[in-house]
């Protein structure tokens, strides 16, 4: 009689350790949300916020990012003239071109986009250019 007492109390100590871990998983899904196949790869979205008309909403200061382009004969010019339309942080986040690519930039935005450099300052442009931001000698 106490060998089938020890099989039954067995039994319930492990029916009881199961109840209690499937108890755990169905609190667990019901807590982060139950993934089914059915459900895979849908985003179940939180409900919006709700805005009050006299809300403030603010944000710091942007970080301005002034690229220091490379010292040298002609960065004056580059400074110049490659503002005028855009920032040279075009020429310092970009991969390094070629020399013959930089001669080909500075022409397109002459021909292309308008821009008046008289030819000496586009060869210091171009010189400058090839000098510090080719493969061979960009500096990082």
């Amino acid at each position: 009689m106490r060998a089938n007492w020890k099989r039954r109390s067995a039994s319930l100590a492990a029916l009881a350790c199961g109840i209690i871990f499937a108890a755990g998983i169905v609190y667990g899904d019901l807590q982060i949300g139950y993934y089914s196949p059915a459900n895979l790869g849908r985003l179940a979205q939180p409900a919006a916020m709700t805005q009050r008309p006299d809300d403030v909403y603010s944000v710091g200061a942007y970080p301005l990012y002034k690229p220091e382009l490379a010292p040298g004969d002609g960065r004056q010019d580059v400074e110049a003239y490659c503002n005028t339309c855009h920032t040279p942080s075009y020429i310092t986040m970009q991969a390094p071109l070629p020399a013959a690519t930089w001669d080909a930039e500075v022409a397109k935005m002459q021909k292309a986009y308008g821009m008046d450099i008289p030819a000496d300052v586009q060869q210091r442009i171009v010189k400058y250019l090839e000098m510090h931001y080719t493969p061979e000698t960009r500096k990082r």
